[in-house]
């Protein structure tokens, strides 16, 4: 047993699983490399902070998240520099919207020498795992979640956190097709709409699952008072380009204050790009496709990255956008964001850490 900091304990695998696995070609989320960290909150102190080989976890039928739903998580992604250094993407921003979301949620914070010296120390380890072809990622999840004994309604005394790791390729492989929906909602003010809780992705199952069966790939969420004004998708937030100024919705307490989101934005407005943040209209939005001022329209988030949209369907009616190589603002802001989290360019944001 080795210990790092003082504080956070490694045991290393006694055989690791990467020579069974072709790390740049496997299917996002199914293959998991060969350690995680796990941190316990008890008896109101964090305590066992630890790198262990990835595995099972022992879990009772009353625990507390499994009742009451106290459970947040983060997905961020480790890159390889041109010299092979494994990367970050602005993992301090993951650890303050993962406090951000436990509170929302009556969960303590999770200090800055677990959440990132933890993250850094396992991706340290794993660096391996990160794949070298273009286009294939690490893929980070920090899940976070109660962990009483217990069916009482109340927060949780007892807490688990852990960061598991898999290498991916892309999200979307396509341009991703979306309809629009009125029938269900997916956040309403003063609800969990900003936090990144496990409850908000199960609600919103139903409505994707319909959504497939309709031949798209995922939902266009309204607002819940009016349902008129266009919120964000299910996997990620939503920017349009009407008459060359990006608009995307502002962040109203209903939608999640996405980094890739706020990444683009402020590349965007250091490009000289003109860039809104305010409440869009799905109606703006056909009005402006009718007229011939819809160029483009686009996700940020951090698994889909940037996806380009390539339809919206609205009230029974496909809204079908330019194809990718007529457009200019997504293309190029995810080749100049792929080239900071690559270590490709020098960036001054402070946005890339290398292990």
């Amino acid at each position: 047993m080795q210990i790092v900091n003082s504080q956070i304990s490694i045991e290393k695998t006694t055989h690791s699983r990467i020579k069974e696995q072709d790390i740049n070609n496997t299917p996002f989320g199914k293959v998991f490399t060969d350690h995680m960290l796990v941190a316990t909150y008890l008896d109101g102190s964090w305590q066992e902070v630890k790198i262990i080989p990835y595995g099972n976890i022992p879990m009772s039928p009353s625990l507390s998240a499994l009742h009451y739903g106290q459970t947040v998580f983060e997905g961020l992604k480790a890159y390889r520099s041109p010299t092979g250094k494994p990367l970050l993407f602005r993992p301090e921003a993951n650890h303050k919207r993962i406090n951000e979301s436990a509170f929302r949620l009556c969960m303590p914070p999770i200090p800055e020498e677990i959440f990132i010296d933890g993250l850094k120390e396992l991706i340290r380890l794993d660096a391996d795992w990160i794949p070298t072809q273009s286009g294939s990622v690490l893929y980070i999840r920090p899940i976070y979640f109660a962990t009483d004994e217990s069916v009482g309604l109340k927060p949780a005394n007892s807490y688990k956190f852990i960061i598991i790791s898999c290498p991916v390729g892309a999200y979307y492989s396509e341009p991703v097709k979306l309809i629009v929906t009125d029938k269900y909602i997916r956040a309403a003010e003063g609800g969990t709409g900003s936090a990144k809780c496990a409850g908000n992705y199960g609600g919103s199952l139903l409505a994707d699952k319909e959504a497939k069966k309709q031949g798209y790939d995922n939902v266009l969420w309204l607002d819940a008072k009016e349902k008129k004004y266009i919120e964000e998708c299910g996997t990620m937030n939503v920017a349009f380009v009407i008459n060359d100024v990006v608009i995307t919705p502002q962040l109203t307490g209903t939608i999640l204050p996405g980094i890739t989101r706020d990444s683009v934005l402020t590349l965007f407005r250091d490009m000289g790009v003109k860039v809104e943040e305010r409440l869009i209209s799905i109606d703006e939005v056909a009005e402006a496709y009718q007229e011939g001022n819809l160029s483009e329209a686009f996700g940020m988030g951090t698994a889909a990255t940037i996806a380009h949209i390539s339809t919206i369907n609205y009230q029974g009616k496909d809204m079908i956008l330019p194809p990718v190589n007529e457009r200019k603002y997504a293309p190029e802001i995810l080749q100049k964001l792929e080239d900071i989290k690559t270590g490709k360019v020098t960036e001054s944001y402070g946005w890339v850490s290398e292990l």
